[in-house]
Formats: C-alpha cells, structure tokens, sequence
C-alpha cells in the first residue's frame, strides 16, 4: 500500500483548466473597479454642471450614473452609486438660487432612476447566479462523461481537444477514453448519432461500457462484442420509457495496445473515420475495417474483425470524429485533415507531438471553417510512451 500511494503521488496532477471561470469584469490586480466609470462619470457631471450657466443645467443626468452602475456593478455598488448620485443632485441643485434650480421633478426622475437601476442589477445578478449554476452542471456532466486523464495515463502521451457545436452545451454526443487495465491499454474514440441529451447518455452509456470490459477483458473482439450489446440495450431501454431513439447508433474506433507485441496495435472500427498515423516516415490511414456502427448488428452476420497493424515507437495516432472531416469552408469543400497533417510535419517534425498536433489541426479546422462548426468536434492524438513508465503505471491501475 506504501509503494502504491508513493507512486500515485509521483503521478503528475491534472490542472483545473477546464473549470468553470467565473471572471469579473473591470478587474485590476484583482480587485474590481467597475465602480469607477460611474463614479467618473457622476464627478464629470458635477464639475460641469458647476460651470455652467444657470439657462443649461445638466445634474438632473446623473440618473444615467446608477444605470450604468447596473449593468457593470453589484448590488451593493448599484445602491452606493445610486444614493451617492441623489445626494449630488440634491447638493447641486441647491447650491444654485431658486429661479434656477430644477427642482421636485428631476429630484423625483433621480429618485425613480436609481430605484429602477437597483432593480435591475438585481434581475441582473439574479440571471448571473442562475447562469454560473447552470454552467457547473454542464461541466459536472462534462468531467463525469469526458472524464480528465492525468499525463501519461495508460503508459501512453495523449492529448485531445473537444469543441461542442453549441457552445453553451460544453458536451455532446462525441466521446472518448483511455482504460489501462489486466491486459493492457485500450483506448475509444466514437460519435454518438444525433444531438442533445439523447446522444450524451448514448456516449456515456458506452463509456461506461467501456471502461469495465476494457479494463477486465482479455480480447478485443470481446470489449467490440460488450459496446454493440450495451448499444442496443441503451436503446431498448429508452424505447421502454418511451422515449423514441429512433434509429440511435454511434460510429467509433476501438484501440488496444498489446503489452507483448509494443510495435503493432489492434484496431475495431465501427463504422469511422480510419485513423492516421504520423511518423518519421510521414503520414498513413490504418485500414477502415469492416464494422458497422455500434447498434446496428442486426444487419450483419459477421462481428467486426480486429485488424493487427504495426505502429513504430515514435508514431502518433490521431483520431477524429466528423467535426473535423466534415468541416466545411465558404465554397462548401470539406477540410483536408490528412493533407494538413503532412504539410505540418513536412514543415515541422515537431508537430507529431500529441499536444501539438491537436493544437493545429483544431486551428486548422476552424480557420477553414471560418469558426462555423456544423457538429460536434473531438480531435484525440495519443502514442506510445516509454516502457518503464507504462509498467508503473498498469501496477497502479
């Protein structure tokens, strides 16, 4: 237990990068000054009404400083500001004689601005508090299905990049894991069909899936086997309550890295995108296999076959879902990832890296798409790390 809890504290931490950022505005050096443009604004006022003829009076415009207060400010800010800007119009306006003060009226036009500014920054901050509710339950549900892997995870240099369609949505029907386990790593990269919350408890459905067969199964053919039946039964079960999933299924690509041959992988692919390899030696597509998309067995006889394919030390495997593939420019031509990808490496051996590789082509993809994504869009890049430090790693797990 002592050698166990030593090793995972060596493991290096996951940051907080994909936390919800709660920014204020105006801030500097941390503390917030979106007090000053409506106090400046109330000062300018003043001095400008002090140097003006008694025919052109302009303090009554100090209704617009707790306005702007609402809108920038606080509750407590919007009320200092509010009371501070009815106190300056009262010391103003009194300071000039009788025949040219503003009077009752504009005291009122002061009184109810603030009034109705106070209101408002409370129908404000109200909708702010609801929203930053609302954007810590869709991050829960982000981690909980896309869960975060600390680096290294699975013995493998992994990186990926996930870019929901809707962008209040931070998750979608896009998925994908790493499981080390009993018989080595395996990893799954899939695009659950149709959008909303339907397709993200397909993807979690399957995750799910995923990591207990990845982890305890001894063949790859039996974790594809585990994916299609949990498919179909997700479906089965909404259609029992009634929920119409139509013709739910989800394409995907299931990798394993056998510990006894460290040169080759295994590979199910249900229906997607082949992924690439990136080299020394440039760029290649692994073969598309024969499988169908998970939850459509019915129309086949034959399981999916495990295809065996060498993958040097060094190469990266890049794997996408159609965010990426389907991406289209102005004049409706699809994104040319493999091309990109040579181009890049050709450039820059360097851009193999998994980190950078999902960097550029997920810059590259909204360059050519003029930031406009049709769809989900998950871009994942993983390699092999070294030996030593993938063994520590399967004794943890």
């Amino acid at each position: 237990m002592a050698a166990r809890r030593s090793l995972l504290d060596q493991l290096p931490r996951a940051g907080r990068r994909d936390a919800v950022q709660r920014q204020k505005p105006l801030l500097v050096r941390g503390h917030s000054v979106a007090w000053m443009p409506p106090m400046l604004l109330l000062i300018g006022i003043a001095l400008l009404d002090a140097n003006t003829s008694g025919r052109f009076r302009i303090i009554s415009w100090v209704a617009l400083v707790p306005a702007i207060a609402a809108a920038i400010c606080g509750v407590a800010g919007t009320t200092a500001l509010a009371v501070l800007s009815l106190l300056t119009y009262i010391v103003m306006d009194s300071s000039w004689p009788h025949q040219y003060q503003t009077g009752l009226p504009d005291f009122i036009l002061v009184l109810a601005g603030g009034l109705l500014a106070v209101l408002a920054c409370l129908v404000r901050t109200r909708g702010e508090r609801r929203m930053l509710h609302m954007q810590d339950v869709a991050e829960t549900t982000r981690r909980t299905v896309l869960r975060p892997m600390a680096p290294g995870w699975g013995g493998l240099d992994h990186a990926a990049v996930y870019l929901a369609a809707d962008s209040e949505a931070r998750v979608g029907g896009d998925f994908y894991d790493i499981q080390p386990g009993l018989h080595g790593t395996r990893l799954l990269l899939g695009d659950v069909q149709g959008k909303g919350l339907g397709a993200v408890e397909a993807a979690a459905a399957l995750l799910g899936t995923f990591r207990e067969a990845a982890y305890h199964e001894p063949l790859l053919e039996t974790v594809a086997g585990r994916l299609e039946v949990r498919m179909i039964r997700h479906v089965v079960y909404c259609a029992a309550l009634g929920r119409d999933e139509g013709d739910r299924f989800a394409t995907g690509v299931l990798v394993a890295f056998p510990e006894d041959t460290p040169d080759t992988v295994e590979v199910v692919n249900f229906g997607h995108e082949p992924p690439l390899v990136i080299g020394p030696k440039g760029v290649r597509n692994l073969p598309p296999g024969n499988g169908l998309p998970l939850g459509l067995s019915e129309l086949t006889a034959e399981p999916p076959s495990v295809l065996r394919v060498p993958l040097a030390p060094g190469e990266t495997l890049l794997l996408v879902t159609d965010g990426v593939t389907e991406a289209r420019d102005t004049a409706g031509a699809f994104f040319p990832l493999r091309e990109a990808v040579t181009e890049a490496v050709a450039r820059d051996p360097a851009a193999a890296d998994p980190d950078l590789l999902v960097h550029l082509i997920r810059d590259a993809t909204l360059r050519h798409s003029a930031g406009r994504l049709a769809d989900d869009t998950t871009i994942f890049a993983v390699r092999r790390r070294s030996r030593g430090y993938a063994a520590d790693l399967d004794d943890v797990t």
